[in-house]
């Protein structure tokens, strides 16, 4: 028997505006402030219940990828503000730059991660973490070593992605957290298949949240999340220098201790823009399904797409997100 929670109304691949979202609603920061002040700042508003050892998720990118938050910006906030943390990886499913641990460590090399300790997570294994109320999972193989970790930042370059529609915190922890050959095979192949791309659609949706649900209640209150949505290109961070050109403009940072919501607000900030200027990223995420993350995701009770968008630069002010892009200039590369 199904049991999870039917959400009227947030269905499938479709849109969903505000005014129809039900529920409680969550509080997402944001900011214009696209430098290391930026980052640091935004981070000190959702930073409460990280502490102990903290891992990074980042996504460190293939070799000279021309996308990824830049590292000055990282190291920045782990000298003012997360002194001893590591960033944390995992092997890709491709066969690339970052398929086995010694190309990536070669790769981390080559795009200037070498401030503070790259964790490969399963550079020593796997570790199997439970999927609370899952369709397709009821557990998710994952790098052995986030288990080494009391609290996780997960700070994502908020972008398109070929398969996904768009990568958000969602897809930074449920495709990034897995394991290169156990956990993503799950992911992204159906049994028995020789397709190694043949899950697609609303069910990878569907099982790219189920393996971020994992990380999330693994965690609990000491996760927290920060969109940056700057070089938004409607390729993924993966394909490395043959992402495709941005034309989308910067926005700024969103960051939220509620993953439906940073996730939320990012789309939302998109779809505010202009039609000339999110034209290609929105049809990007239409095509391949990608609202299906947010739905599943409220689906599962990973937290609310009703949210509170504070203006930090401003006074800590209300805003909307058209209210927050009114100024945006467009992207000149």
């Amino acid at each position: 028997m199904d049991l999870r929670i039917k959400v009227p109304g947030t269905g499938g691949n479709r849109y969903v505006p505000m005014e129809e979202r039900s529920g409680n609603e969550s509080i997402v920061y944001f900011t214009r402030d696209l430098s290391p002040e930026g980052l640091e700042k935004i981070y000190k508003k959702v930073c409460g219940n990280i502490t102990g050892k903290v891992g990074i998720k980042l996504h460190t990118g293939e070799k000279n990828g021309p996308n990824i938050i830049p590292r000055e910006w990282v190291k920045h906030l782990i000298e003012k503000q997360l002194p001893g943390a590591n960033i944390v990886e995992t092997n890709t499913y491709y066969e690339g730059d970052r398929y086995t641990t010694e190309q990536h460590r070669e790769t981390l090399k080559v795009n200037g991660w070498t401030f503070c300790p790259v964790d490969i997570m399963d550079e020593d294994g796997t570790v199997a973490l439970p999927v609370k109320d899952g369709k397709w999972f009821d557990e998710m193989v994952m790098g052995k070593n986030i288990k080494n970790y009391d609290s996780l930042l997960v700070l994502t370059h908020f972008k398109g992605h070929m398969m996904g529609g768009f990568g958000g915190s969602n897809k930074n922890i449920g495709i990034g957290c897995a394991d290169g050959r156990i956990g993503k095979k799950m992911i992204h192949t159906a049994k028995g298949s020789d397709d190694m791309w043949s899950i697609a659609e609303e069910e990878l949706m569907e099982r790219i949240a189920e393996s971020s649900k994992a990380t999330c209640d693994y965690f609990g209150r000491h996760i927290t999340f920060i969109n940056v949505l700057r070089n938004m290109s409607v390729s993924c961070d993966c394909e490395g220098c043959a992402a495709m050109p941005v034309v989308t403009p910067n926005i700024g940072i969103a960051a939220s201790t509620d993953i439906l919501a940073a996730d939320a607000a990012s789309i939302d900030l998109v779809y505010a823009l202009d039609e000339k200027d999110h034209a290609d990223l929105v049809e990007r995420i239409q095509s391949r399904h990608g609202h299906r993350q947010l739905s599943y995701m409220k689906e599962l009770g990973m937290g609310n797409d009703r949210y509170i968008l504070i203006d930090i630069d401003n006074g800590d002010v209300i805003i909307t997100p058209k209210e927050a892009v009114k100024d945006v200039v467009p992207f000149e590369g």
